[in-house]
């Protein structure tokens, strides 16, 4: 009898092919360097931030959560109200991008629907893309928004500008508006006859 060790690794075909294996192709494709990790999700590094793919599956689709988490910095205000409210702002504002604080970390994830004999690649970039400009959009907005509560507690008129240069575009200061979940739970004013 032949030892079952020396025949040749054929992979599934298309039809049966798993989806973790399919981000493994995707995201070699995209030279990002994918690995497994100890709890078998990839592992991979874009624009130098280590990231994960975790494939779930078993019903008649699966769902792909690429995710990542930053240790956030002492920079950053330190009131959990504020880093919260931050995480909200990305939450409610940016389409597909959840944020949560978990010790003493952001964590920010992305979950797609993937259906069976579909290539993964265009939704792993968007995912990728969407998680870079969420993290640096929540460092800003945290940072920003918390010197417009002090300047507002003070006295001043909320007009303050965070030091960021990438928060100053064409020589123009960005404006800091409200925290996006300050609105949430208001009741619509009555009277103006329209429908929800």
């Amino acid at each position: 009898m032949t030892d079952p060790t020396s025949l040749p690794n054929f992979p599934p075909p298309p039809e049966e092919h798993p989806l973790r294996g399919r981000v493994l192709d995707a995201l070699q494709d995209l030279k990002l360097q994918p690995d497994l990790d100890s709890d078998g999700d990839v592992k991979f590094t874009a624009q130098e931030q280590q990231l994960f793919a975790r494939s779930l599956t078993g019903g008649q689709v699966d769902i792909l959560r690429i995710y990542g988490q930053w240790q956030i910095a002492d920079t950053v205000p330190a009131d959990m109200q504020t880093r919260l409210n931050g995480c909200n702002d990305i939450t409610l504002g940016v389409n597909l991008v959840k944020a949560g604080i978990a010790a003493g970390n952001l964590v920010l994830s992305v979950e797609q629907v993937i259906a069976p004999k579909e290539n993964p690649k265009p939704k792993v970039q968007i995912a990728v893309s969407m998680l870079l400009q969420a993290v640096a959009l929540w460092h800003r907005n945290v940072t920003a928004k918390s010197k417009r509560e002090e300047d507002i507690a003070a006295g001043g008129t909320g007009d303050v500008v965070s030091g960021d240069t990438d928060a100053v575009t064409d020589g123009e200061a960005p404006k800091v508006g409200p925290w996006l979940s300050e609105g949430l739970g208001r009741s619509k004013p009555q009277g103006d006859g329209g429908q929800a």
